[in-house]
């Protein structure tokens, strides 16, 4: 086990990474949907999806090995919340493309000079804030979270899987190596032949998931906490083990930063990734001479990145992740409300993208 302080350390480390990798392969989940809607190029979709596969076999390896354990996610629940992931999956997709990048690409575009991006990411933080804990957290908690359901056995695909009588023992090799094929099997199909810089970083975004579930799920456990007694993931503000995930982190950061005085509050390990993600992506743009102040075209510019990070706040929070924290980090999981969310996602960002570009011609 290591300290908390090191956690937090290692966990910028791995944001910087992920924000370096980001910049220099140009990994992006809307650039990704947008090739296809604009020039039907579907090879950064291929990078996306091989981060996707490859951080469902990593974590399922580590699982495995015993190394962690993904029931201990926020990802695997009792009850399958099926309408806060559809609706929170669209209105995050509608959200980025309306914003010009996901929650993690607000971070990566902050780090290269955007002031752009840092409005996106003040109204990003309202929107998630409200749904948190103010008026739009009444949506989510009495409408949407209402509409649930049951899971007793496990709200994830080798729970399913043992439901229908194939052993526990052989359900998570099923359940990874199956999605893990098809995904790699519909890459080479359809998305063509990847450069070493696409496979690079769609290898090497997986693997920073696998990363943080280590080092959150197996370095930072605490099998009993002296101060409550019970078993405790040191510096997640979850209590649960986490890794990539970029909304819960900013939304923390703000909180922390308006409410320095509180004893309450205190760096996490999501906001440690966050501030590594822009440092990675400042310390890029700054090797490369591309660091750029950028700030709105317009009126309709601003209303639109303003209006699309408020949908990401909401959506993220709702749908419980991100582009990055559900559609790669808790697929990892096998979680069917992860497997309900990504494509969410990914249908509110191209009939968002398909609406922008009927409107510009």
């Amino acid at each position: 086990m290591l300290s908390a302080t090191a956690i937090l350390a290692l966990a910028f480390v791995l944001g910087a990474a992920f924000g370096l990798l980001c910049a220099r392969t140009r990994f992006c989940t809307l650039g990704a949907v947008a090739d296809i809607v604009v020039m039907a190029d579907w090879r950064r979709m291929g990078m996306w999806l091989l981060a996707i596969a490859v951080a469902i076999a990593g974590s399922a390896a580590l699982h495995a090995a015993g190394l962690i354990d993904l029931d201990k996610t926020i990802y695997r629940t009792p009850k399958l919340l099926w309408a806060a992931h559809l609706v929170g999956g669209l209105a995050f997709g509608v959200g980025m493309a309306l914003a010009s990048g996901c929650a993690g690409k607000t971070l990566i575009l902050i780090g290269s000079g955007s002031i752009k991006a840092l409005i996106v990411f003040l109204a990003l933080c309202a929107g998630a804030l409200m749904s948190m804990y103010g008026i739009l957290s009444v949506l989510r908690i009495r409408v949407l979270n209402a509409l649930s359901l049951p899971m007793p056995g496990g709200s994830d695909l080798p729970a399913l899987l043992t439901g229908f009588g194939v052993p526990a023992s052989a359900a998570l090799a099923i359940a990874a190596g199956g999605l893990v094929i098809a995904l790699l099997a519909f890459i080479f199909l359809r998305a063509g032949r990847l450069s070493a810089e696409q496979l690079a970083g769609g290898a090497g975004a997986g693997l920073l998931v696998v990363a943080g579930w280590l080092l959150s799920g197996h370095f930072g456990y605490v099998a009993e906490d002296p101060d409550t007694l019970q078993e405790a993931f040191l510096a997640t503000r979850s209590g649960r083990m986490e890794s990539l995930s970029f909304v819960a982190g900013q939304a923390d950061l703000m909180s922390l930063l308006t409410q320095w005085s509180d004893n309450s509050q205190h760096p996490d390990f999501a906001i440690a990734v966050a501030l590594g993600v822009v440092a990675g992506s400042a310390a890029h743009a700054l090797a490369t001479g591309s660091f750029r102040w950028e700030g709105f075209h317009d009126l309709e510019d601003s209303v639109h990145h303003l209006l699309g990070g408020v949908l990401m706040g909401f959506g993220a929070v709702t749908a419980l992740g991100c582009s990055i924290g559900q559609g790669i980090s808790g697929v990892s999981t096998l979680a069917l409300g992860s497997l309900l969310t990504l494509p969410a996602i990914i249908s509110g960002a191209a009939a968002t993208l398909v609406w922008q570009l009927r409107r510009a011609d």
